[in-house]
């Protein structure tokens, strides 16, 4: 009997997933390894979920947006007897390596299971907002950001007509990749990120002094997770089982609080999950496709506990750990870089 691969993808859905999905099983079925898709992420390896993957199931499918194999939020650690059945449901599906596409959460899991549990595991980075370390950028990024540009684009258009400030709501937890790149891009007059706290009179002022100069409105981007200086913007306390605040609505607040300062044309805009939907731009359906090319050699070669990553323009592999070890952010001196745009 042939060697079997199992590919999963976890947390949030990402433009280029399915590119990802494409090469790894092309280049394990060139060597004569059967391929199946977990279903649903980790959710799948606790419920022994899972679909035989053929080449015709896998080809051309790098030119649409989402996974085939489905998604979910699904953490191991938190269910009862979860990492156990990881463990069963491995050997019972007959798995010689499992490759796991996800951002911190997912690759967070698969480094411990590797770690903890000796699985087999190959990782590749994936996350719009950017934020994992030990690669230069995840793909889903280059897609996520030209449609918040050409969003707001759109807003431009009809925020000059209103003569109205609109502020708009990125995603972006604890990184303000998106909202920076997304925004600078798209025009914004002032961007907000996690990185660097705000108040709302800075931004308010933002508005009076276009006005002044004769400027009839204005975008202002704002990363969801941004704080106010003086303490976190009201969010919901829902938790996920990874632990993180369910974000959504700071620029809603952001918005009755400009109201509150008698500033009454204005308007906010969530982009929301708008930002990671449809086709993958070329440069993320080429970055997939690398990545998977290269999760698999590495399964080829035995090389687990390891993640694709792009250096430079080069493809290498990084350890599990080290791009989980922390968060990328933002470097403060390169959003400073960019303010000179700001106004």
């Amino acid at each position: 009997m042939g060697k079997r691969v199992g590919i999963l993808t976890g947390g949030g859905d990402c433009p280029g997933l399915n590119a990802v999905i494409r090469a790894v099983a092309e280049r394990l079925m060139a060597e004569g390894w059967e391929v199946i898709g977990v279903r649903r992420g980790w959710a799948g390896m606790i419920e022994g979920d899972y679909v035989e993957l053929k080449r015709e199931d896998v080809s051309d499918i790098h030119r649409t947006g989402g996974t085939i194999i489905f998604t979910s939020r699904t953490n191991p650690y938190k269910k009862e007897d979860g990492v156990k059945k990881v463990v069963e449901n491995f050997e019972k599906m007959g798995l010689d390596a499992l490759v796991a596409i996800g951002g911190e959460d997912t690759l967070g899991v698969a480094n411990k299971l590797s770690n903890e549990e000796g699985l087999p595991i190959v990782g590749v980075p994936k996350t719009i907002d950017n934020d994992l370390s030990a690669t230069d950028i995840t793909f889903g990024f280059d897609t996520a950001v030209n449609i918040i540009a050409e969003s707001l684009d759109r807003l431009h258009t009809t925020a000059r007509s209103h003569q109205r400030t609109m502020i708009v709501e990125i995603m972006g937890r604890h990184a303000g990749w998106l909202a920076l790149y997304g925004g600078v891009a798209g025009g914004a007059h002032y961007v907000v990120i996690p990185e660097v706290p705000f108040t709302i009179d800075e931004l308010v002022d933002v508005v009076r002094r276009r006005r002044e100069r004769g400027e009839v409105y204005t975008i202002i981007a704002v990363a969801e997770g941004a704080r106010l200086a003086e303490g976190e913007v009201l969010q919901d306390t829902e938790l996920d089982e990874f632990g993180h605040v369910r974000l959504g609505g700071i620029a809603k607040a952001i918005e009755k609080e400009f109201k509150k300062r008698g500033e009454k044309e204005v308007r906010s805009v969530i982009l929301g999950h708008v930002q990671r939907g449809g086709a993958p731009s070329a440069f993320d359906r080429m970055l997939g496709l690398r990545y998977g090319l290269k999760a698999g050699e590495l399964v080829l070669a035995s090389k687990f506990g390891r993640m694709a990553a792009l250096h430079g323009s080069d493809v290498v592999d990084v350890a599990l750990e080290d791009a989980v070890a922390e968060l990328k952010t933002v470097p403060i001196s390169q959003y400073e870089d960019f303010k000179v745009l700001f106004g």
